[in-house]
């Protein structure tokens, strides 16, 4: 049975409208409003212990559908389900059983130690003590927090305050978590311990994890399955080698460094992709050319130091994707 199910999903706001040809005092007592449709008509669920990015441009209404998750927000049209409940109706009761890590949000105390709010968060979720000493050693070693716990949060930096946060969300053993950008602003060292943890908890608790995040290394190293959603609709939900098949198209990409800076590759079947001095980039199409004859031709026909042939990676296809939306 799935732990995240959301069927014919709508979410509309009421924006009010701004004239300059009606007076202050007619906008106050007759408002106008336009319909600004953030989620369009969605259907997707999410099985327990799977861990699924949910990805899309800026404004596309990921956040929108976070909230409507957690139960801030409700849905104009359709049905969403958590844990097989309305999260509106029982926002408390499913508090319990989520957890959420907004970016560089954060639910530490700030002139508090971390500690303290690690036995803050025990009592809230009334966590017994065993269970908590238990979680929370494992939760410190994880995260490599023994050098910190006992410093005020103002104190500690972006990368200590997202182990923190984690391990708050993580403490009371939620059965979903949602997390958004968790590795945004952290330096290269930070990123891999905060994947690591998440690979590892996911594995070891079964948590279902719903990744928002613009980098494309957390979705590649984190998850397999992805759901692009953009302008409200959502246009993929798949695996990655779906998703690259999908977008990718019929086109592989060579890059060339040439010896001159004037040279450029004039065959028809290669496209132009981009140009910046002596190193420029094509795309081929695959059916025509294979990867073999793209390379005898430039190597005999152009004098060049480099040649490489590849696929576009996927922060290429999401940014082409993300063009073209736009």
């Amino acid at each position: 049975m799935a732990q995240i199910e959301l069927k014919n999903v709508t979410k509309d706001y009421k924006i009010k409208e701004r004239s300059e040809n009606r007076s202050r005092l007619t906008e106050f007592f007759s408002p106008k409003y336009q319909i600004k449709r953030a989620v369009d008509d969605i259907t997707f669920s999410v099985n327990p212990g799977e861990m699924v990015a949910y990805i899309g441009p800026n404004g596309a209404g990921k956040s929108t559908t976070i909230k409507m998750l957690t139960g801030i927000l409700s849905p104009t049209h359709g049905k969403v389900r958590v844990l097989g409940k309305d999260p509106c109706k029982n926002r408390k009761e499913n508090a319990r059983n989520m957890g959420v890590v907004f970016g560089q949000r954060s639910q530490l105390m700030w002139d508090l130690p971390v500690q303290d709010t690690l036995e803050l968060f025990k009592t809230m979720y009334k966590i017994e003590h065993k269970q908590y000493i238990r979680q929370r050693d494992r939760l410190v070693e994880m995260l490599a927090m023994e050098d910190f716990l006992s410093q005020a949060v103002r104190q500690l930096s972006l990368g200590q305050r997202m182990r923190a946060n984690l391990a708050l969300c993580f403490l009371y053993q939620p059965q979903i978590v949602y997390l958004d950008e968790p590795t945004i602003g952290l330096d290269v060292l930070v990123k891999d311990r905060i994947r690591a943890f998440l690979k590892q908890i996911n594995q070891e608790e079964g948590t279902t994890i719903l990744l928002t995040t613009h980098d494309t290394q957390d979705i590649e190293q984190l998850t397999d399955r992805l759901l692009l959603i953009d302008h409200g609709k959502l246009l993929f939900d798949g695996t990655q080698d779906a998703f690259k098949e999908t977008y990718q198209g019929s086109e592989f990409i060579v890059d060339v460094e040439f010896i001159q800076s004037e040279s450029a590759v004039t065959h028809k079947l290669f496209r132009p992709r981009q140009i910046d001095g002596k190193s420029h980039s094509y795309f081929v199409p695959f059916a025509q050319m294979s990867r073999g004859e793209a390379i005898t031709y430039i190597a005999s026909g152009y004098a060049v130091s480099d040649i490489r042939i590849r696929d576009m990676s996927l922060e290429e296809i999401l940014k082409d994707v993300y063009g073209s939306s736009t």
